[in-house]
This record gives C-alpha cells, sequence and structure tokens, in this order.
C-alpha cells in the first residue's frame, strides 16, 4: 500500500527516526532514557516536516546530548564508624533559555539512565512553565530509609563537597525530588555556604522559609497536578467536586495533589508508599498520613492501626484496580503499565493527571488516549514544582518574600497556562485533545527558537 504521507513528513519521519536510532546505540543499556526520547520525537513529526529548519541545524541531535555529565564518588562515614561509598551525579542537559534547573534524587535505583530521563523531561517541562530555566538533573543511589539524621547529614555533607563545583545561581540551580525534601535541603545547603564563604540564596530551591525558601513550594507539585487535572475536567463539564480519587505515593507530591483534591470536593480513598497501598472507603485521612510520613517516617501501612475501617495490601501495582474517578499516579516511573491502564478504563476512571515523572509506559498512554480518557503528562502536569522553584529563584534575585496566596495565585495561573498553550500546540498541528503531543511540541518550540537564535553550541 502506497505511503499518505508527504514528502516533508516522510523526510521528518526518517530523520527522527535517525535520530532516535542514534540515541540508542550511543547510550546502550539506558531503557529509561530511550522511552523518554521516543516519547517525545514521536510527537515532533509534524513540527519538522513544517519547519525544516530545525532539520538543517541540527536541533534535535543536539537537544538529546547533554551539555554536561558529571559522575562522582561520595564516601561517607554510617553510625558505626564504616565508611560507605555511592555514586553521584548531574546532567546539565540544556540551558539555551536558562541556567540548568531540576531536582536531586536519592534512592537506590539511580544511575545514568534514570539521570538522563530526568534531565531530558526536565528540559520541555521547564520550557513550558514560561520561566528562564533550562534542564537539569541529579542524585545518587543512596538510599536514605533507615539512616539517622547525622547519616544524612554526613552523606549529603560530602555530596555538595564535588557538586558545589558545578552549580551556582546563575548556573545550576538544583531541588529536591525523591529522597531529598527539606532536611537533604537544608544540610546541602549549610556545606555549600559553608565552601562558598558568602550567602548565595538562588543556589538551591526548595529551601525552608527562614533562610530564602518560597511559601507554597511545598505544596507546588502536588497542587499544580490538582490545577491542571481540573482544566482538563472543566473542559468537558467535569470537575472533582463528588468525584473518587486515587493517589499513588505518600511523600510530598502525593499529600498536597490528596490535599488538594480534598479542597476541590473530591473523596481520596487510596494512597501508597514502596511496600503497599492503603484504601480507606470513608477517605484517606490527610493528617494521618502527614504524621506517619512527614514526621514520624514510618510506612503507609501503620495507617490501618488508626483506621481500622482501611484495608492495607502489600505490593503497590494492585492499587489502580480500585475503581475511581480521577487517578493521580505521584509515586515513580513506569508504575502504570498497559494491564493497569486498562483496568482503570473497564473502572470507568476519566482523567488521570501524573504527578510523578513518567510513571505511565508508553503502552499504558496509548490505552488512556484511545480510550479518550482525559490525560495530563508529566512534564505538563507536574510542572509546578519546579514553577514555584523559579519563583523561588525571583524572591531570592529580588530579596523579597511573596505571600502564600500571592504565589499559590501565579502557580495557578501558571498551570492555567501550560494546559492553554497544549492544547493550542496539540490543535495547531492536526492532534486535538492529545495533550502528550500538545505539551512535547509546546515545550520543544520555545527551546529550539533560543538554540537557533544562539548558534551552533
Amino acid at each position: 500500500m502506497p505511503s499518505t504521507l508527504t514528502g516533508s513528513e516522510q523526510a521528518a519521519e526518517q530523520y527522527v527516526s535517525s535520530v532516535y536510532e542514534s540515541v540508542i546505540r550511543r547510550n546502550p543499556h539506558e531503557s529509561e532514557f530511550h522511552q523518554a526520547v521516543k516519547e517525545i520525537l514521536d510527537s515532533l513529526i509534524p513540527v519538522f516536516a513544517r519547519h525544516p529548519k530545525y532539520m538543517k541545524h541540527g536541533i534535535l541531535e543536539r537537544i538529546v546530548e547533554p551539555e554536561r555529565m558529571i559522575t562522582f564518588r561520595v564516601p561517607w562515614v554510617d553510625d558505626n564508624g564504616n565508611v560507605q561509598v555511592n555514586r553521584g551525579f548531574r546532567v546539565q542537559f540544556n540551558s539555551a533559555i536558562g541556567p540548568y534547573k531540576g531536582g536531586l534524587r536519592f534512592h537506590p535505583s539511580v544511575n545514568a539512565s534514570i539521570i538522563k530521563f530526568l534531565g531530558f523531561e526536565q528540559i520541555f517541562k521547564n520550557s513550558l512553565t514560561g520561566q528562564p530555566i533550562g534542564g537539569g538533573k541529579g542524585g545518587s543511589d543512596f538510599d536514605p530509609k533507615g539512616k539517622s539524621d547525622r547519616e544524612i547529614m554526613r552523606f549529603t555533607q560530602s555530596f555538595m563537597t564535588e557538586l558545589y563545583k558545578y552549580i551556582g545561581p546563575d548556573e545550576d540551580v538544583p531541588a529536591g525530588d525523591i529522597g531529598v525534601g527539606a532536611r537533604e535541603i537544608g544540610y546541602m545547603f549549610g556545606q555549600y555556604k559553608r565552601i562558598r564563604g558568602g550567602y548565595e540564596a538562588g543556589v538551591l530551591t526548595g529551601k525552608g522559609i527562614v533562610y530564602g525558601g518560597s511559601l507554597t513550594r511545598t505544596e507546588a507539585t502536588g497542587y499544580g497536578c490538582v490545577y491542571f487535572v481540573n482544566e482538563m475536567l472543566e473542559s468537558r463539564g467535569l470537575s472533582f467536586q463528588g468525584s473518587t480519587v486515587v493517589v499513588s505515593g505518600s511523600g510530598n507530591v502525593s499529600i498536597y495533589a490528596m490535599d488538594k483534591a480534598t479542597q476541590l470536593g473530591a473523596k481520596v480513598v487510596a494512597c501508597s508508599d514502596s511496600d503497599g497501598y492503603v484504601y480507606d472507603p470513608h477517605g484517606i485521612n490527610l493528617n494521618t498520613v502527614k504524621r506517619l510520613k512527614e514526621i514520624e517516617r514510618k510506612r503507609i501501612r501503620e495507617y490501618v492501626d488508626e483506621h481500622p475501617h482501611a484495608v492495607y495490601t502489600e505490593g503497590c501495582q494492585g492499587i489502580w484496580s480500585l475503581p475511581c474517578d480521577i487517578a493521580l499516579p505521584c509515586a515513580t516511573q513506569n508504575e502504570i503499565d498497559a494491564d493497569s491502564a486498562k483496568m482503570l478504563v473497564e473502572n470507568g476512571v476519566k482523567a488521570v493527571g501524573e504527578g510523578a515523572n513518567m510513571p505511565s509506559t508508553l503502552e499504558a498512554i496509548d490505552v488512556f488516549l484511545k480510550n479518550r480518557v482525559l490525560f495530563g503528562p508529566a512534564k505538563a502536569a507536574n510542572a509546578g514544582g519546579v514553577a514555584v522553584s523559579a519563583l523561588e529563584m525571583s524572591q531570592n534575585s529580588m530579596r523579597q518574600s511573596w505571600t502564600f496566596e500571592e504565589v499559590d495565585a501565579k502557580l495557578h495561573s501558571i498551570m492555567k497556562n501550560i494546559y492553554q498553550n497544549s492544547v493550542k500546540a496539540s490543535e495547531a498541528y492536526g492532534l486535538p485533545g492529545n495533550l502528550v503531543a500538545g505539551a512535547n511540541i509546546a515545550g520543544f518550540v520555545r527551546v529550539a527558537e533560543a538554540m537557533l537564535a544562539q548558534g551552533v553550541v
């Protein structure tokens, strides 16, 4: 059967395919990075067909290659006096529209592939916010679980003793991610300040309020995800009011997604951690979850000790078998596969908002789109955290502090703009309703235009 593609579309498809094959060849065994690149590249074929200048100037060849990848040793001493050695990473992926910006993840699964997939996604997520921030990411295979505060402090100080050489308020501004919260940011900021001998408040975001942090930063990713999903719902005359919601995870993003969803009238019936999930038909008691996870640092299974009507189940995957109107995957990458997506569809899910980074596999995304489920991709739906990080940088530069209400209003406006720009891009390229493509295209074009303007660098 003859191809129905035009000549320009065929050329664009061949170009994108050749770049992807090069990524596979040059980055073997990095499956997460391959997945992130493929998801974005497939969306960009109509852009290259319409704008061959991007092919001519090698934008794609450059954008898939990090500007800098740093790997380093992190030695530290545990409470028993034993020397431990972890591996640290920082990928500085793209600085076309601003200094590198992206979180630090401390988790045993961290490797070069994970960091590169996160950094690559960050380029487009940061672009979507409209803020002047480039894409970066970092972390370590250090596991903070079960570590004492003193062990956490010794590790983070050792980590920053190497990382400080490569970061700065106008160069690279890390923040938190999985395993890195206010405690870890505080220790790292203290070590950076000690080494540098000056007070550079804008070098890290997610800081405590008393030393340069921004109000609303703690809530930003979770709130932002719900704001984005609410825009999707309203486009079909739906809302959170009276809806049943399932949220995976029980960390920062999950807690504040549950918080905002509840404020908007939803009933959140389930959440999880890496061991299993809890289902509460009366609605999750957020105060209990906050105390268990943020203060006592316990496992979610202990929720049922205080709420005997709730049920705890070992293993995380089963959470997506629970009937719900809205699913908010806020735990980790690839937590929803095709089978889980099919279960959600069969149980009547109306909207899925990705609060985590790449929590749905490519096959799962196809299931959602084919069944006309409202789908908010991570680089759009979870951009609230980095958006408020950029607002924190602005406040640090001006030596000002905005109120919670001011920052929350700016966050709401940014998430609304991200939704609208993603919709416009999807429609402009003949893909109405496909916010995956719309977000990818809108994020890419801004970075590509900046790269064109700056020459081959």
